[in-house]
């Protein structure tokens, strides 16, 4: 439901897209990101790099190749929450295309964003298919639900492009911050993204904030998005071991995500599974060699208490939609290289059962 005050809902005209790509040390992606956008046949109004603190001289190189270019540079990189932020408040246009530095558009990606916008001009966000620039035949993400233990229930994740269920332009509850075409003002009105989440869940956050006030948030399937690297250092693709600081940010920030936007109720309800799932993932940590970083992440969570539930009691008087017509028992989302062995593949299937089962028996009396 939006404020009364708010204008009527407007399709993006042509040209009047901003562009924000967010950036950070991207001597690597950024410039396949900016060609990429350069190259669109939908015209927008203008390009702006926000740059966290750059130490590799990416954003100048990406000036001198593209003079047109704008670049805000941020003193100190504190996540790409506050540099997001800083892309819509600065923004010309009421329509961004917000991207990651390492996400390359096809030539015909903000096209098909922006007539999937024309068509659902009330849409909050829309995001385009996201498939691994290493595999572009594989799904990388694709929207999802908001599973009860706090994490993303994902869509089609790394599935066959072509056995990819969806069609046409879907609702979805959850969107993932590689590429997304939003209305600003819809976004700075709840906030933005939370900047104490640095990075990860923070998309699944601002996802549960907009679909709370009862937002609507679009996937267009037949607009696909190359995703290359990651974050160095946090993204897990399932090659090599679970990066420490993922398993740091995991901790506190799923922690966050539940304490900020999940009624008391809901949490009491959900803590058997909660709890289930917590002691297989501390296990996991365990095996991985990040059952430190598990625990420093708790620690911070606990620090970060009283300014959580400060925002808490604003996020649950703005809420529309109950968490039980939200929530769902599945499936568990889980990076394919964390199941290899026949063992971890058989606990996880156990656990999803199991979480299923749980919600199945509770969802009723959830907030």
């Amino acid at each position: 439901m939006k404020p009364s005050s708010e204008p009527p809902a407007l399709a993006p005209a042509r040209g009047e897209i901003s562009v924000v790509i967010v950036n950070f040390n991207g001597a690597e992606h950024l410039p396949h990101c900016l060609d990429a956008v350069f190259r669109q046949s939908e015209p927008f109004g203008e390009v702006l790099v926000i740059d966290n603190a750059s130490s590799d001289g990416s954003e100048r190189a990406a000036q001198a190749r593209h003079p047109s270019l704008g670049v805000v540079r941020l003193p100190k990189n504190l996540g790409p929450c506050p540099a997001r932020n800083t892309g819509l408040a600065t923004a010309r246009h009421d329509w961004v295309l917000l991207l990651d530095n390492d996400a390359v558009l096809l030539p015909d990606t903000l096209a098909r964003l922006a007539d999937a916008a024309r068509a659902h001009p009330e849409a909050s966000v829309l995001q385009p298919r996201s498939v691994l620039a290493s595999d572009p035949g594989r799904v990388h993400y694709d929207g999802g639900s908001f599973h009860y233990v706090g994490l993303f229930a994902l869509r089609n994740f790394f599935v066959p492009l072509e056995q990819a269920e969806g069609r046409g332009t879907l609702p979805v509850d959850g969107a993932v911050s590689v590429a997304l075409l939003v209305r600003r003002e819809r976004l700075l009105a709840i906030g933005g993204f939370d900047p104490d989440f640095f990075i990860l869940f923070e998309d699944l956050d601002l996802s549960l904030r907009l679909r709370g006030e009862g937002q609507e948030i679009l996937s267009v399937e037949d607009a696909l998005v190359h995703h290359r690297g990651g974050t160095a250092g946090i993204s897990f693709r399932g090659g090599g071991s679970y990066p420490h600081s993922r398993a740091f940010l995991h901790a506190r920030n799923r922690g966050l995500l539940l304490l900020k936007n999940y009624g008391w109720r809901t949490l009491v309800v959900s803590l058997p599974g909660l709890a289930l799932y917590e002691l297989a993932w501390f296990c996991l940590m365990i095996s991985n060699g990040s059952a430190p970083a598990y625990l420093r992440g708790r620690w911070a969570l606990f620090l970060a208490l009283p300014r959580t539930l400060s925002k808490r009691r604003g996020i649950r008087r703005a809420r529309r939609v109950r968490d039980r017509d939200l929530l769902v028992g599945g499936p568990l989302t889980i990076t394919p290289g964390l199941g290899t062995s026949p063992l971890r593949a058989a606990i996880l299937r156990r656990l999803d059962a199991g979480l299923r089962t749980w919600w199945s028996l509770v969802r009723r009396l959830a907030s």
